[in-house]
């Protein structure tokens, strides 16, 4: 069930602290840029259509947020890897159905990150 290196849990954890520190670092970012861009448009009275591309920086932001909290990195999940060592260094998943756990999961992430981040920029956009 579990592989060799860390705490790796298929489908459940697949980074250590500092792969957790570096999503939070990406959220915080994320979170700054949200604000940022959604002050600019609504100051230059941007049109709706334009508030839409608050979009991106929410999905920095929702992607950052979500992976942190799940201990898990939606990429890592989708190339079947793992992480409980230093920044950079990779394990493999080599079970498949691990492998196929860690894809569901990492869809899921991917599609409550666009969840949150629409919200926020639905809110954005129907401000008058």
């Amino acid at each position: 069930m579990t592989q060799t290196s860390g705490s790796y849990i298929p489908g459940t954890c697949n980074i250590g602290p500092k792969e957790i520190a570096r999503r939070k670092q990406a959220a915080y970012l994320g979170l700054f840029l949200t604000l940022i861009t959604a002050v600019a448009l609504l100051v230059s009275h941007s049109s709706h259509l334009a508030r839409t591309l608050l979009i991106l920086p929410a999905m920095v932001f929702a992607v950052g947020l979500v992976q942190s909290s799940k201990k898990f990195c939606l990429a890592f999940g989708l190339a079947g890897l793992f992480n409980f060592g230093d920044l950079g260094s990779l394990d493999k998943v080599s079970v498949k159905a691990d492998r196929r756990a860690d894809r569901k999961t990492a869809l899921g992430i991917l599609a409550q990150s666009f969840v949150l981040a629409f919200l926020i920029t639905s809110i954005v956009v129907l401000l008058p």
